[in-house]
């Protein structure tokens, strides 16, 4: 991955990696180079002589996720609060989108709008927006590739929003908020009322820990989309959990906590 830090031309002999995906179009991996801003298409099916298409996109990209077609690769390239989209059946950049400060998506979320058509949302760790940027160029040309819908939720510093193709939730974190009852707190909108406004659940009380920073993070689905899963992180000489909520209710069905719960993060389903 080494090669010039995107815009200042400085030499970088290691750049990060920080998201490597998998195509839904081609036999190839996509792959975010954090400083170089370079998002490359690693071809596997020669595993002895590997294609790679380089496109260039901006400074720094970071994490990412699939529009609800899984054609287009949505990024965030978040010291120039831009989005980078990739469309990987023809293999290249379709558009750089502006958005608000410091975009941190997770894999973002996908919500169908009634008059907007399917969209792609991310959160920030710079504002309180979650921004949507419409993703479907075919049957809603007008909405494609800009940002068509911004909600405000409890604050900055959110790190995660998430959805499920069965759920009518949209949940957003915001756990490095320095304000502890948004940081403890999860913020949940309902897909089919966006303009509604949001629901706050205190996870951090449920989570019933002692000391420590209990800030909320990573909301996951099981497999099926009946719960989500919350990290309450505290520090790694605290008590940290992992919360269960109900999808449908929004009500608690489990804290899991013990010595081995330390600071966790990612949640993934097996199986």
């Amino acid at each position: 991955t080494r090669g010039m830090t995107v815009d200042t031309q400085e030499y970088h002999p290691e750049p990060r990696v920080a998201a490597i995906v998998a195509s839904h179009e081609h036999p190839e991996f996509i792959v975010n180079v954090k400083e170089t801003g370079k998002i490359l298409l690693v071809s596997y099916k020669d595993i002895d002589n590997l294609a790679v298409t380089t496109i260039g996109a901006a400074r720094y990209l970071h994490d990412g996720g699939w529009d609800s077609s899984h054609r287009y690769f949505l990024t965030a390239a978040n010291q120039s609060d831009k989005v980078a989209i990739v469309d990987s059946r023809d293999q290249k950049l379709t558009a750089l989108v502006d958005v608000d400060k410091i975009p941190h998506p997770g894999r973002g979320a996908n919500v169908r709008d009634p008059k907007l058509g399917p969209m792609w949302g991310a959160s920030a760790l710079g504002n309180e927006k979650i921004s949507f940027i419409g993703t479907d160029p075919e049957n809603h040309p007008d909405q494609a590739w800009k940002v068509v819908k911004v909600l405000k939720g409890q604050g900055g510093g959110s790190l995660f929003v998430k959805t499920h193709p069965k759920s009518t939730n949209l949940w957003v974190d915001a756990p490095l908020n320095p304000d502890p009852a948004i940081s403890q707190s999860i913020a949940v909108f309902d897909t089919n009322n966006l303009d509604a406004g949001y629901e706050v659940l205190p996870i951090g009380d449920w989570a019933e820990l002692g000391e420590g920073a209990k800030r909320v993070a990573q909301p996951e689905y099981n497999m099926d989309g009946t719960e989500v899963w919350f990290s309450v992180w505290s520090a790694k000489d605290k008590e940290s959990a992992i919360v269960v909520v109900d999808d449908k209710t929004r009500k608690l069905l489990k804290v899991i906590k013990g010595p081995q719960i330390v600071t966790p993060t990612g949640k993934f389903n097996e199986g």
